[in-house]
């Protein structure tokens, strides 16, 4: 397959790296200003995708704080939606086996730390509220049993495996890819179901780092072998490979780490300077271990840190060489800690006294990745990572296998499967 050099480059690092947020799958949002810190992941696993297997049976986490420090009737409900994150015409007894919401009564008023928060969990789903179809589900909290008052979605995953999953990461072949992409090529194969037009039934999502972002999907097999769905192009399932994430030491305030250049203590409110960041394309790959751009609740100093741990305003700078703002380019951060959102919140300011860019985010204790991306202004579609691109970095990928039979009414998920770009453990640098 040729490309055009020019065209093809922008197409991939717009579409693959960091995809046009317009059309994100990402339908997460967060309504009350009052609520940081939510976590929806596999149970006892922060950095684990949150899917429920009804075979298996396992549970989902949910956490997050109210920063008001008191106490609130918090409720959740689950809604189903199809391949597209839109709900389906169903109603919730159709889906959901027992009670259609449930209160949440696990709460902890934070306890050692100076900011005061209220700790909220539940263990998803519940005896008395269990998903039994598989699918894409949006996970709705609210206030007083009452679904006007919702205060934040988080999107989860329900699993009915009906099909197998054979994959690697393999480096492009096309040139101007070659040292900068990596591509996943994967077999499918389906079993207990129909699969006379699977082509047409059997659709697929590609994540990179648990990220719906950037998520690609619509992939049509290259082969159909009976029950067997091969999907092996040049063009299919290839991601930017962006570098080893920055990262942020939080888990001490009194043991400032390396990336932190002051501390300022205040009675009841604490600061972090974070040292400038610069531009990091150009600079040679190093390896070193990372949370591929999410983030992990964990002290030093405490025995919980989910009610334990402090919050501090974290200032994040970043500077250009020059001491100049970009030409007719934005400057946002992002990570799971941003929800990978390029909205004003997350918008770097620049400050003509400082020569630097600037942004503050109020974070709880933990280990943090980030990264910077620029968009153009005349373009808002076009992103680019200022970090540049490897193909050695190491990667997380997730294969998402829905199925719709001509009688469905909502889009199955068949099949999970995960694999890391790097068996190799690599050291420090290459």
């Amino acid at each position: 397959m040729h490309f055009n050099f020019g065209l093809s480059r922008l197409f991939f690092l717009a579409i693959m790296f960091f995809a046009d947020h317009s059309n994100a799958q990402n339908v997460e949002r967060i309504f009350n200003n009052n609520i940081r810190t939510i976590q929806l992941n596999a149970y006892g696993n922060q950095q684990g995708l949150p899917v429920y297997s009804i075979e298996e049976g396992n549970k989902i986490e949910l956490n997050f704080d109210d920063m008001d420090g008191d106490y609130k009737n918090y409720y959740y409900t689950f809604v189903l939606c199809d391949y597209n994150w839109k709900p389906v015409n169903l109603s919730a007894f159709d889906y959901i086996k027992g009670f259609t919401q449930n209160r949440i009564n696990t709460y902890r008023y934070s306890s050692v730390a100076f900011t005061r928060y209220t700790h909220y969990q539940a263990m998803i789903p519940e005896q008395n509220s269990i998903p039994v179809k598989s699918g894409n589900y949006l996970l709705k909290v609210y206030l007083d049993g009452d679904t006007s008052k919702t205060v934040f979605t988080k999107q989860m995953l329900v699993l009915e495996t009906k099909v197998l999953i054979d994959a690697a990461v393999v480096q492009p072949f096309t040139p101007q890819f070659f040292t900068t992409h990596q591509r996943l090529k994967f077999n499918a194969n389906i079993k207990d179901i129909n699969s006379f037009s699977a082509a047409q039934q059997v659709k697929v999502v590609i994540l990179q780092n648990n990220r719906w972002d950037n998520s690609q999907r619509d992939i049509a097999p290259t082969f159909v072998r009976g029950n067997r769905l091969e999907y092996n192009t040049e063009n299919t399932g290839m991601f930017a490979g962006g570098k080893e994430w920055r990262w942020l030491d939080m888990r001490s305030f009194r043991l400032l780490s390396d990336r932190v250049e002051n501390g300022i203590y205040n009675q009841g409110k604490q600061e972090m300077l974070l040292k400038t960041d610069f531009n990091r394309e150009g600079e040679r790959y190093v390896y070193f271990s990372d949370y591929n751009g999410m983030y992990n609740i964990v002290t030093y100093e405490s025995i919980n840190p989910l009610w334990q741990a402090d919050y501090a305003t974290i200032h994040f700078s970043f500077a250009n060489k020059n001491g100049k703002p970009f030409d007719n380019k934005d400057l946002y951060i992002i990570g799971q800690f941003t929800g990978y959102q390029i909205n004003d919140r997350w918008k770097m300011k620049f400050s003509e006294e400082m020569g630097k860019y600037q942004c503050d985010a109020l974070l709880k204790q933990g280990y943090y990745n980030y990264a910077y991306v620029t968009v153009d202004r005349s373009n808002p579609s076009q992103l680019e990572s200022l970090e540049g691109n490897y193909w050695e970095t190491e990667n997380s990928y997730t294969i998402l296998v829905y199925y719709k039979s001509f009688t469905d009414r909502n889009d199955r998920l068949i099949g999970v499967s995960s694999i890391n770009s790097r068996r190799d453990k690599p050291g420090f640098s290459f």
